[in-house]
């Protein structure tokens, strides 16, 4: 059976300085130019900026498990819009999330079981991304300090590398 590669810090040091005397882009702005955000899902599988067409300094882009929409996702876009001008944003789910595969309670006896205390934060397993895609953007049209007039959730197919748009729940 081969072994799993896992960079090791040497590696990726190399790499940055690779990537370091390649880059022309110095002089890029903290404003994203296309005044967007992006809240996608941590998945490996998932490269944002090709998913969208986007080159760097077009987007701020926030990922975490399920790409869910927490009290850091919403403190962190009512950042980028009130502090560097984004207007637009952007909810990604996607098909066989693994987040679709957790049972929470299951998870949280796990960590209770090993830790002796349960997590301070929500696991936010769900079952369909198209719902849960839903439940995201009502989270962020009903946060008072995020401005949700300009918002779109996807569901992006990892199969087939579409996007399929999610109406609003109003």
């Amino acid at each position: 059976m081969a072994q799993e590669f896992v960079p090791s810090v040497d590696q990726l040091i190399e790499r940055n300085k690779q990537f370091a005397s390649e880059t022309k882009n110095l002089e890029l702005n903290a404003a994203p130019d296309m005044r967007l955000v992006v809240v996608a899902c941590m998945d490996a599988r998932m490269n944002i900026a090709e998913i969208l067409g986007l080159e760097t300094g077009d987007a701020h882009i926030l990922r975490n498990a399920g790409g869910v929409v927490t009290d850091d996702v919403l403190r962190s876009i009512c950042l980028s819009q009130r502090l560097l001008g984004t207007r637009e944003i952007i909810l990604l789910h996607h098909t066989d999330c693994g987040m679709q595969k957790v049972n929470e309670t299951n998870f949280v006896n796990e960590l209770r079981a090993e830790f002796g205390v349960e997590p301070n934060w929500a696991i936010e397993a769900f079952e369909d991304p198209y719902l849960d895609t839903q439940k995201s953007m009502q989270k962020v049209t009903e946060n008072p300090f995020v401005d949700a007039s300009n918002m779109c959730g996807f569901v992006y197919d990892v199969d087939s590398g579409l996007l399929h748009q999610v109406e609003k729940v109003i």
